[in-house]
């Protein structure tokens, strides 16, 4: 169990040390990853962030990995340490009408213009780059390989987990706070019960009406 935790600690350390490799070959670099490309509701969220040299914050890890307390307080600490950071967004709407894979990559271009401070170069979690004027790398499970990515991804998944309890204030019949928006079997019961939102993806739910219709006819 003890050497177990020892490696745990020190992957997470590694993540530090991945990033201090880029910044000797790429200079300042960025962090990039969005957060809710699944749900069946709500706005894609991205965060970019540029957190200042050899610094090492304790718990940073890929947000999935996280406790939702924790993310919440990594959240303000990686505010307040970092270089520079930006949280942005691409609507429901722009989801409908470009589909979710292009606004995600809108929103992460949108983080990234919101910085104060201009990388060199952008990490990019996952496979695509969203097309920025600067170098882009693209690291497939970058938020458990980078800690500018990781730093994004808690930045992402908080702001918008936030947003969806703000969204179930105003739409209490969908629950949104017990689901954040994802196609849980309670939010397909509500869905059924209530029909569909002006804050649902409507391109998401194309498929499943279509099996539901079939299956009443």
């Amino acid at each position: 169990m003890a050497k177990s935790l020892s490696k745990d600690l020190e992957d997470k350390k590694d993540l530090f040390l991945y990033d201090n490799e880029m910044r000797a070959q790429y200079g300042v670099i960025c962090g990039i990853d969005e957060a809710g490309r699944g749900p069946l509701a709500g706005n894609v969220y991205a965060a970019a962030v540029i957190l200042p040299d050899d610094i090492v914050i304790e718990g940073i890890n890929d947000s999935k990995k996280l406790t939702e307390k924790k993310r919440e307080a990594l959240f303000d600490i990686i505010c307040e340490k970092a270089v520079s950071y930006c949280i942005a967004t691409a609507s429901v709407e722009e989801i409908d009408s470009i589909n979710i894979l292009n606004a995600a990559m809108l929103a992460m271009r949108r983080a990234y213009e919101g910085l104060s401070v201009k990388p060199d170069t952008a990490l990019i979690d996952g496979n695509r780059t969203p097309g920025l004027d600067i170098p882009e790398k693209a690291i497939v499970k970058g938020d458990a390989t980078s800690a500018s990515i990781a730093a994004a991804s808690i930045l992402a998944k908080v702001a918008r987990d936030r947003y969806m309890k703000e969204l179930a204030l105003k739409y209490p019949q969908y629950m949104f706070e017990k689901h954040k928006g994802y196609g849980t079997k309670l939010h397909y019961e509500m869905l059924d019960k209530y029909g569909a939102s002006d804050i649902h993806r409507k391109s998401f739910l194309v498929k499943y009406y279509e099996s539901r219709n079939a299956e009443n006819k």
